[in-house]
């Protein structure tokens, strides 16, 4: 990897300025909640003792010493954590003050500080329509900061989305059961079998960024649109009133589709925005995804 120019240097030490307050102050508790626990290893079976959880009851054991067991669990000390991040051409579109890939790049940073403050390893996957590069689980601050170094800086060899790419890339790579954040703009189809493989195996958490101009068009008369993955031009009429509708309702009929298949694969999915300050929309989600947990 050739040196880092001294701007990008002042944009990775930003972000880690920024997340790290934030990985502090909002979401280190709601991670330990949400997350601590969810690796067990299977210790031993037990008599049943008042109070234990109904649920733990091991009814096989039970029917054959005649009287109530439960399984006993031993929570992991440590959690792997694996961030996987699109760095398809498409996610270098940005039209307020951060492109996709940097929105990607601050969020991937408040679960990677979310997770070392928790003593969890963080691992990274950067993909395209192939697998980019892989940074093995590890921990620490200088971990983390190339994590986001690598999510900045790395030039991809491919353009194109290619999802079961990586997801299958992950189950090859990491057996352990994980918390994986899939951070894409998942402008592509054909990885709905993939999602449901793999959050069988970890738990998988899904996080749709966008950018304002993939919801609404501007009214500035003719331009030309390019498909940035694909080299596709399109000239487009945006003084039509009917042309700006029509490209918002089916904008937004392509996101609630995308969160009815998230929701269907029992995924949990947030939309991240390029416009919008992500700080509140994440602590929500920890907030909900820890109140159903709590049930």
């Amino acid at each position: 990897m050739s040196t880092i120019p001294p701007e990008l240097l002042k944009k990775i030490r930003r972000i880690e300025i920024q997340t790290h307050r934030l990985a502090a102050d909002l979401l280190a508790g709601q991670y330990l909640s949400v997350f601590k626990g969810r690796g067990m290893d299977f210790e031993e079976v037990r008599e049943y003792q008042p109070g234990d959880e109904v649920k733990r009851i091991d009814w096989n054991v039970s029917a054959r010493m005649d009287n109530p067991h439960v399984k006993v669990f031993r929570e992991e000390r440590e959690l792997t954590v694996m961030i996987l991040v699109d760095l398809s051409a498409s996610c270098d579109l940005g039209s307020s003050n951060q492109s996709k890939r940097e929105l990607m790049a601050e969020v991937a940073s408040v679960m990677a500080f979310s997770a070392i403050r928790n003593s969890d390893r963080v691992g990274l996957i950067l993909f395209t329509d192939q697998v980019e590069k892989y940074v093995p689980p590890g921990k620490g601050r200088t971990h983390v900061l190339r994590v986001i170094r690598e999510i900045l800086f790395s030039e991809p060899a491919g353009r194109g989305t290619d999802i079961p790419v990586a997801l299958n890339y992950l189950n090859q790579v990491v057996k352990k059961r994980s918390i994986v954040f899939l951070i894409s703009d998942f402008l592509s189809s054909g990885f709905e079998r993939s999602l449901k493989a793999t959050n069988q195996r970890h738990d998988l958490i899904a996080m749709i960024a966008r950018d304002q101009r993939e919801h609404r068009l501007p009214n500035v008369g003719w331009i030309t649109l390019e498909d940035a993955e694909t080299g596709e031009i399109l000239e487009v009429n945006t003084s039509n009133p009917r042309i700006r509708d029509e490209f918002a309702k089916r904008t937004r009929n392509q996101l609630n589709q995308l969160t009815r298949q998230f929701s269907k694969a029992n995924i949990d999915s947030i939309q991240l925005n390029t416009d919008r300050d992500f700080s509140r929309t994440i602590r929500l989600f920890f907030e909900t995804r820890n109140r159903r947990r709590a049930k």
